[in-house]
């Protein structure tokens, strides 16, 4: 960022009140974003090697507060700039990868509601994405004087080959046919089908004449699907965010966070042996779930020997090839970067706006190193936030000098929530049943 670059008001205020509210904001990230740039090259050459057919998936690993949601959205800015189709979603107890009681389905339908592309970046583009589709079989039935429905039928061939694909072809036929007749009723209904928003058969087949929907045990194979789809409609891929994988970590069930720990090894075999095409994952989750050998990833030993990290690696050498990315903490020089920046956004871009000089926040810095120690910069939102909240004062408090108000700032460590003691009780299946199993648990 140049000192001369400015700042929309609409991206500097979005800005400001995700990070003032320590969310990550949707818009604008690339104007704070700092370090890291090693693990950003590693992910860039996957969206460059699902562009190409090939596929990838990636576990970001980090501490809570370290950045994580952060960064996979700045890696979903980059992969639309690279002409492909985003989905993101977080887990939690209502939307997990296995489930059959309606879990799994809401994950996938929260993942198409969020589907993005460069022109509708901030989600609800399966629309957009549709009638690209449909405008490109127009235009190349124009050029061949050939059937328009003819031409979709062809393009959608392939898709019948796969599973679930019939009917996936069938639906997008039943939005073409809405479209040549004007039937927005039609077209509403095969777009309410690609989200996954039919509950029942009775209801799709009333509606579109097709016998199946996206249920709990489909969604994979129908992200395979739109994998494929996306590729027809004239993008390069799909990549696949899903956060918090944390929510699987705390599943009381047993029985349950295997179900869903065997989803994403399914996702892992098809994506290393190159059995999905044009397809990314990238999941993000605290070291705690990944390596707690009770609860975590590597309670399935299938899954730590696929995600073990390389052996080689100490000392400070590095290896981000594997599935497995550690988010490596931010220097105290990264976060003298990222409060001038930060000084820059608020002050829309004009550096003679700027509220605080360069010595104040290295005094800002100091600070909070008295405060919390080097977590200010090892797990920065706290940091962040009380560096906006000064600012917001000095900003509508004309005439304080920051002198007076830095002694003021309060900061505490932040902790992780996640690691709240659990319930240990509920680790017996028999008696509580979190899962989804369709027997009834009783006593004696």
């Amino acid at each position: 960022m140049t000192a001369n670059t400015r700042i929309r008001p609409r991206e500097r205020d979005a800005l400001i009140q995700s990070l003032r509210a320590g969310v990550v904001p949707r818009v604008g990230q690339h104007h704070v974003q700092v370090g890291r740039a090693a693990e950003v090259r590693a992910l860039l050459a996957d969206i460059e090697r699902i562009a190409d057919g090939g596929s990838g998936v990636r576990m970001m690993v980090g501490e809570y507060g370290a950045g994580k949601t952060f960064f996979l959205h700045l890696i979903r800015s980059v992969a639309m700039e690279k002409r492909l189709v985003t989905a993101h979603a977080d887990l939690n107890p209502d939307r997990r990868l296995h489930a059959t009681g309606g879990q799994a389905r809401s994950l996938y339908a929260e993942l198409m509601r969020n589907l993005a592309t460069r022109a509708k970046p901030e989600g609800g583009a399966m629309p957009s994405v549709v009638e690209r589709f449909v405008s490109t079989a127009l235009t190349e039935a124009h050029e061949t004087e050939t059937d328009p429905a003819q031409v979709i039928r062809t393009r959608l061939a392939d898709l019948s080959e796969m599973t679930g694909g019939y009917d996936f072809a069938e639906v997008v036929g039943a939005y073409w046919r809405g479209h040549d007749l004007g039937d927005e009723q039609l077209k509403s209904s095969a777009i309410r089908w690609l989200r996954g928003e039919f509950a029942t058969r009775t209801d799709a087949r009333t509606a579109l004449g097709v016998r199946t929907i996206i249920d709990d045990s489909t969604i994979y194979d129908h992200l395979k699907l739109m994998s494929r789809f996306v590729r027809l409609a004239g993008f390069d891929g799909l990549l696949v965010c899903v956060d918090e994988l944390v929510n699987l970590y705390k599943l009381s069930s047993t029985q349950a966070r295997n179900s869903n720990y065997e989803q994403i090894l399914r996702i892992l075999n098809d994506v290393l042996q190159g059995s999905a095409g044009h397809l990314g994952f990238v999941f993000g989750g605290t070291p705690e779930s990944l390596t707690d050998t009770r609860r975590g990833l590597f309670s399935y030993p299938a899954l730590q020997s696929r995600l073990a990290e390389n052996s080689f690696v100490s000392n400070g050498l590095v290896d981000l090839s594997g599935p497995v990315i550690r988010l490596t903490a931010l220097t105290p020089e990264d976060l003298y970067v990222l409060l001038t920046k930060l000084r820059h956004v608020y002050a829309s871009g004009d550096p003679d706006a700027y509220l605080l000089p360069d010595d104040a926040l290295v005094a800002f810095m100091q600070h909070c190193s008295d405060k919390v120690g080097d977590a200010y910069f090892r797990t920065p939102r706290t940091t962040i936030k009380a560096f906006c909240d000064l600012l917001a004062v000095l900003d509508q408090n004309l005439g304080v000098n920051w002198h007076d108000i830095l002694g003021t700032v309060a900061l505490t460590p932040e902790t992780n929530p996640d690691l709240a003691p659990l319930d240990e009780g509920a680790e017996d299946d028999t008696l509580r049943r979190n899962d989804d199993d369709d027997l009834a648990g009783f006593r004696l």
